[in-house]
């Protein structure tokens, strides 16, 4: 067990007793059951690939392991160094989303990587976490007497990701930042009229790429009207669901993954479903509220405006991330290749997770000793 004393002035006791250590440790075990849950869900598809039974599980066991250090990491932060790093982070992003676009790699219809190597990166995966962070700052401004116009400031860098997302394209992806940035401009003053435009504004886009794009319109009438094409990855989640029960038919007794192409990635939760039943399930799910809940308890009583901006986008980022994939795989949502945080495989939106995380127990972090003039964040002053 780790042990500081509370007179130690060491970084790493600093951070022992400022950040918010249930948090942290409920990460931890998510990231355990990530594991656990590759090695259950994605032999028979390497298997059926070609590859090492391992192949994914051992690719995922380094994923997992980095992510956790990145999370330790980047949580050591100061408020300032986050707000730095992502405000700096983000064009750089911006620049590799452009490079997808020209030289990235087109699959199944998209162009949303970049081929490193052996890597693959999907700098969209990063763009988000730096994009909640740099609206945060900027609408932030306006609470400090500064006189720039904040909002219109934030709605032109919404424009900008959305508008590249969108030529990716990544619908997914835009509807979950679109939902982020919207509650950020309401908690930052954004007349109720003007966050109803901005709901109305949102159908009208998904109702024009319904009508100009046909993979979503294929993927919406399927959603609504199952005999319209073929919903094979719908039903075979629903058939293990229902093959699951309460309890589940036994870890490895599963056939869901036997079928399912991306039964490690954004079927997953399907996977535990049949294997451990509804009851793993809604254990899965706690353990994601707990994150998202003990997140937005550390804002109740919040005094700085961009660690409360910042810190409850990146939380409900989290939160609508999870609830999209479960979404997906239950099918009360349209088919969309988002990954469950830390228990899907894959590297970019691993580490990326990771990013967001950390810097969610870095803005959340509380000073346990009561000194006057001290930074919250840590026991030196307040910058």
């Amino acid at each position: 067990m780790i042990a500081f004393s509370r007179n130690d002035n060491s970084v790493m006791s600093r951070w022992w007793w400022t950040v918010d250590r249930w948090m942290l440790g409920l990460v931890v075990v998510l990231v355990m059951t990530g594991l656990w849950l590759t090695l259950t869900a994605s032999p028979a598809v390497a298997e059926r690939l070609g590859l090492d039974a391992l192949h994914f599980v051992k690719r995922q066991t380094m994923f997992l392991g980095l992510a956790l250090c990145t999370v330790v990491g980047v949580s050591m932060m100061s408020t300032s160094l986050v707000r730095r790093v992502c405000v700096l982070g983000m064009p750089v992003m911006l620049l590799l989303m452009v490079a997808t676009l020209l030289i990235g790699p087109e699959i199944k219809g998209a162009t949303r990587w970049l081929q490193i190597g052996s890597f693959t990166l999907q700098p969209s995966e990063f763009l988000k976490p730096f994009f909640v962070v740099t609206t945060a700052w900027v609408l932030s401004s306006q609470f400090g007497g500064e006189d720039i116009p904040s909002k219109r400031i934030a709605a032109m860098l919404y424009g900008l990701v959305a508008g590249l997302l969108v030529l990716q394209p990544d619908f997914g992806q835009t509807v979950l930042i679109s939902a982020v940035w919207i509650s950020q401009m309401a908690i930052a003053g954004l007349p109720i009229m003007w966050v109803a435009l901005a709901g109305v504004s949102g159908l009208f886009g998904v109702g024009l790429a319904y009508a100009l794009l046909p993979h979503v319109a294929s993927r919406i009438d399927r959603f609504i009207n199952p005999e319209s094409g073929d919903t094979y990855q719908a039903d075979k989640a629903l058939e293990a669901f229902q093959s699951g029960g309460l309890l589940g038919r036994g870890p490895g007794e599963g056939v869901v993954k036997l079928h399912l192409p991306d039964a490690h990635t954004d079927y997953i939760f399907a996977v535990v479903g049949e294997e451990f039943g509804a009851i793993a399930c809604i254990l899965l799910l706690l353990l994601f509220a707990g994150i998202v809940v003990r997140g937005l308890a550390h804002l109740l009583d919040e005094e700085d405006p961009f660690r409360m901006l910042a810190a409850a986008g990146l939380i409900m980022q989290f939160g609508l991330q999870t609830l999209i994939n479960v979404g997906v795989n239950l099918v009360i949502l349209p088919s969309k290749g988002m990954t469950l945080p830390f228990i899907s495989y894959g590297g970019s939106s691993m580490l990326a997770l990771a990013i967001g995380v950390g810097m969610i127990l870095a803005l959340t972090k509380r000073n346990r000793f009561i000194r006057p003039g001290l930074d919250p964040v840590g026991w030196k002053a307040a910058e």
